[in-house]
C-alpha cells in the first residue's frame, strides 16, 4: 500500500479477502475475516488510497460502508450479479470483468444494472472490450 500511495495511484483493489470461505490451513472465522477487511480499507484511506473489495460476497453487505468500489468476476456466469449489485445501490462503482460470455449475454444486463462490465481473457493483458 506504501508503494501505490508513494507512486501517486488512486486506489488499491484488496483481494482474495475470503479467507474464511476457503481451505487456507488457517481456522479462520468469518468475524475474523470481517475485521481484517475492515483493517485493510483503513489502511488504504490512511494512504489516501480508494479501497476496493474483491471476493468476500458473503460479507458484502457488512462491508460497504467500509470499501469505495468492488471489483468482481464473472458475476453474471454464475448468476451472483445481485450482491455486487449493492455497491451500486451504495452509489459505488463495481468494476466487473467476464471471461467466459460473450459480451452480447452480459453487456445489457450490465449496463442495466450500473455495472462497469467488460470482456477480458484470463492472462489479463491490456486487450479488453468494454459494454459501455
Amino acid at each position: 500500500m506504501n508503494e501505490c500511495s508513494a507512486r501517486g495511484y488512486d486506489g488499491i483493489e484488496l483481494d482474495n479477502v475470503d479467507g474464511y470461505a476457503n481451505k487456507t490451513g488457517f481456522p479462520l472465522t468469518r468475524h475474523e475475516q470481517y475485521r481484517y477487511n475492515r483493517a485493510l480499507a483503513h489502511a488504504a484511506h490512511r494512504r489516501g488510497l480508494a479501497a476496493g473489495l474483491k471476493n468476500d460476497l458473503g460479507q458484502v453487505k457488512a462491508l460497504i460502508p467500509y470499501f469505495d468500489f468492488a471489483v468482481n468476476e464473472q458475476c453474471f456466469q454464475y448468476h451472483e450479479c445481485g450482491v455486487p449489485g449493492r455497491f451500486v445501490a451504495a452509489h459505488k462503482p463495481v468494476l466487473q470483468v467476464e471471461y467466459e460470455l460473450a459480451r452480447r449475454d452480459f453487456c445489457g444486463r450490465a449496463n442495466g444494472a450500473g455495472l462497469s462490465s467488460m470482456r477480458k481473457r484470463y492472462s489479463l493483458r491490456s486487450w479488453r472490450r468494454a459494454c459501455w
